[in-house]
Formats: C-alpha cells, structure tokens, sequence
C-alpha cells in the first residue's frame, strides 16, 4: 500500500491488517516505536478539523515524526496554484501528506504528481480514516462486525456512506442505510458497488429493526450549510429513543461527530452511548496510526 486514498481501493486483508494493527498500536501506545523518526509530514487541510487534525498531529509526534500544519489560506493553493503544482514542490521537501479537502481527484491528483506517502484525510468523495475508527470499535464493543447487522440514518450517499458501503462489500456484514429518496445513492453507483448485503430504504424503522450497529452523521456536510431546504427531508430520520427501540438487545450507537443534537441524534441517546461515540472518536488516533505505520514500511 503507497498510499490511502479510499476504502474502495483497499481488499479484505488490507482492512482488518489495518484495524488488528490499531488495536496493538492502541494497547502498545508509549512503547509503539518511532518509525517516522526524522520524518516531516505535511497536514494540507482546506476544510476546518478538530478530531482530524488533533489525531493526526498527535500520532505523528508519537511515532517520531514531525507535523507541518498547512491551512488553504498558509500555501498557495489558496491562490490557485494547482495541486499538481504544490505535491510537486512538497513532494522534494516532505515525507509523506495527509490531506482534508473537498475533491477527491485533488488527493489522487497529489498522490500522482508527488511520490510521497498520500492520506485522505477526508473528501467529499470518502472518509476512510473514520471507517478504520469505527470498525476498531466496533470490535472492541461487539467483538467482530461478522454476522451483524449495521444501519445508516441519515444522508445515503455521503463520504461517510460510501466508505460504509465499500467496507461492507468487503467485509461481508449486512448494510442498511435510511435516507430521503433524494439523498439516496444513484443506480450507477450501486451498479458499480454490486454488493448484495448492501441495502437502501426510505424506512429508519426498518433499517434500525434487528440492527447492532446504529450509525448517523450530520444532516448536512460541510459546504452544504445553506441548504436548509435539504434538511427539512430528514424529519422522521433522527436517531432517537423510539427509534432505537427497533434495534438488537445490546446495540451501539456510533457518531462521528460533530454532532448536532435535536437534529441527526437526540440528546438522550447521545449522552446514553457517549461513552461509544467518544470511544470511537479516540480511535481515530489508532486508526490513523496503523495507516502511518504501514505507509512507512514502503
């Protein structure tokens, strides 16, 4: 693996390599060794963080490395220069980059164009480092994700999503994702995904009954802020009391946070499984470290 650019380029093996890796770098964290030592890694962040950065930045000093923070507005980019312009230029300078921005082809294109060591810190495209983090807890809470049942309420065809439904084919376990009939997944992509234990409905009572893994996400993405007339279709989607009341005898419940109480997840249920949730949000710096790990051996 050069580079992590998306859960749909990764297999089987490579994701549960990756998530058994994070689990020991997890229990190993102080004696986990530093094989970025002398290594500086650029942080290009376009759109605003406070788990990603923080997790990254940390896990970096943690295996030896150093973090350069780089905001759109600190580099070129912020210009106009082009991506393949800038991955040219850091790629004769840095180690490797972790990138959080909006389109996909951007990473890809950085990852082509500068022969270092390239990380999708998220795109509107994909989130595959949360994935990682929410699969670790997964089996941390569950044991495995084999056998179970795991439901999306919210927006059927956003990063998050896609990563979900891309692990699911690979993985095996049964996805069910609740969302508007206009935010669901087009033909073609499904098509593509040709994954049969991957579903979508208009109904969150269905797609919660049975399920041992409730998962939701903001309404609305970053950038898409404005659009309240979107919103207005997920009334009936919030993940609440009654709706968990469809669930499997010890479900959990999963955020990726932030999250927005009274809309996405009511506050009850938030603060009932908090203990999950900031579980999962701690495991993004395990996660995000195995993938370091691993890109560091090549």
């Amino acid at each position: 693996m050069q580079h992590f650019l998306s859960i749909e380029q990764l297999n089987a093996k490579e994701i549960r390599w990756l998530i058994d890796s994070a689990a020991h770098l997890k229990l190993q964290r102080g004696r986990e060794g530093q094989p970025l030592v002398g290594q500086t890694w650029a942080l290009i962040f376009t759109k605003s963080s406070t788990r990603t950065r923080v997790s990254f930045e940390v896990g970096i000093r943690e295996l030896g490395g150093f973090p350069m923070f780089l905001s759109g507005n600190d580099i070129q980019l912020g210009r106009g220069e082009p991506i393949k312009d800038t991955a040219r230029v850091l790629g004769r300078m840095v180690h490797g980059a972790v990138i959080r921005t909006y389109a996909q082809q951007d990473v890809v294109d950085f990852a082509n164009c500068s022969s270092i060591p390239t990380i999708n810190a998220l795109t509107d495209d994909e989130h595959p480092c949360q994935i990682l983090a929410d699969l670790l807890t997964i089996q941390e809470k569950l044991g495995t994700w084999d056998g179970k049942k795991v439901a999306f309420i919210g927006d059927g065809f956003s990063n998050m999503t896609r990563s979900w439904m891309w692990a699911a084919k690979y993985l095996g376990f049964e996805l069910v994702v609740a969302s508007p009939a206009s935010c669901q997944p087009p033909s073609e992509f499904l098509t593509k995904l040709d994954a049969a234990n991957v579903s979508v409905t208009c109904d969150p009572i269905a797609a919660t009954t049975g399920a041992n893994v409730i998962n939701t996400d903001v309404w609305l993405s970053m950038g898409q802020e404005g659009q309240k007339e979107k919103e207005l279709e997920f009334k009936g989607f919030q993940v609440d009391a009654g709706l968990l009341a469809q669930a499997a005898p010890g479900h959990i419940v999963l955020h990726c946070l932030p999250a927005y109480r009274g809309k996405e997840i009511s506050e009850e249920v938030l603060e009932l499984h908090a203990n999950t949730i900031f579980q999962q949000a701690e495991n993004r710096l395990h996660a995000q470290k195995a993938i370091l790990v691993e890109l560091a051996r090549k």
